[in-house]
């Protein structure tokens, strides 16, 4: 689920003036987000004070949903730039298009990972006929400077790593977790994983002390380091810790995500991130032709068009903590 909000603000983020560099329990609440006619989702990232998380700069939770006799998603084809998206689902499918020709439907627990680099074009839709629910979450990565212009590329990994512990199944989405790494291509020191505990589950995982880490709530009751994180909550945790406690009261869906402190500042707006507003701008008139971003063959509908930009960029207001 791409940045559908016809009401889209241009946001600075990035830098280290957000970041904490100890350890802390900071409970974000989701905004909710109406995207189209029928779905909402809870965006966690950017947030009120707390715009990324490593390079992790954009957090949907959605559903479940049922959408049994409902088209279900449904996103026309829009353009992405200096980003990486990651489709990560618990229920349902996604059918995934781009102006590369790819074609694959991510299922739970599959990655479909899309470099957008320089520019691409890509839709999301439920496939015809498809499951009674939907359930997952839409995130973004930002790329570096040095990486932000390489040529797009879209990944689907069927398999992916796990790590267990009595009580804890942890699929590695992005980056590396306990000694095992991710398929998944990435660009920045980052970690992305999806945490399954059971009832009455206590479990520790050990962390990087370097890294600045939350975790999405996506079912069930847990306790992260004695908190409780209700669905579609995230909980930031700061940088400095060597392990993360974990408890369970029921069976519980978690994703942790991490990541070094992403040091560049960078302006997001839309399904675009760029360095500057005159680069966002210039990327705006671009998404509005195929010439740049590509064509997407084969969805049933034309092209999402790019709401307003406003015409002035906002200007960073980073703390030191």
């Amino acid at each position: 689920m791409s940045n559908l909000d016809r009401q889209a603000t241009l946001s600075v983020c990035g830098g280290r003036g957000f970041v904490v560099a100890e350890p802390v329990r900071e409970l974000l609440t989701p905004r909710q987000v109406r995207l189209g006619e029928s779905t909402e989702v809870r965006r966690l990232l950017p947030n009120l004070g707390r715009r990324m998380v490593g390079a992790w700069a954009f957090v949907d939770h959605y559903g479940p949903d049922d959408i049994a006799g409902e088209p279900g998603m449904q996103v026309p084809p829009h353009p992405h730039m200096g980003l990486q998206t990651v489709s990560w689902l618990h229920e349902g499918e996604v059918l995934h298009r781009d102006s590369l020709g790819s074609l694959r439907t991510v299922r739970p627990r599959e990655l479909g990972l899309m470099t957008s680099g320089r520019a691409i074009s890509h839709s999301e839709e439920s496939p015809k006929p498809h499951a009674r629910f939907l359930h997952g979450a839409q995130l973004w990565v930002a790329l570096p400077d040095a990486h932000r212009h390489v040529e797009p590329h879209f990944q689907h990994h069927t398999e992916l790593p796990i790590v267990s512990a009595p009580g804890l199944t942890a699929t590695l989405i992005l980056g590396e977790l306990d000694g095992a790494t991710s398929p998944g291509t990435t660009y920045t020191p980052i970690v992305g994983a999806d945490l399954a505990l059971s009832a009455g589950a206590e479990a520790r995982l050990p962390l990087d002390p370097d890294f600045e880490y939350a975790v999405l709530s996506m079912s069930g009751q847990a306790e992260v380091d004695g908190v409780p994180v209700l669905p579609g909550s995230m909980l930031y945790l700061g940088c400095g810790r060597t392990e993360l406690p974990l408890r369970a009261d029921t069976d519980a869906g978690l994703m942790l995500l991490g990541g070094e402190p992403f040091e560049e500042e960078i302006v997001m707006w839309w399904n675009f991130i760029g360095r500057s507003h005159e680069e966002i701008e210039e990327a705006r008139r671009g998404g509005m032709e195929s010439s740049r971003f590509g064509d997407v063959k084969g969805y049933d509908g034309g092209r999402l068009p790019a709401p307003e930009l406003p015409p002035v960029a906002l200007k960073p207001r980073g703390r030191v903590r």
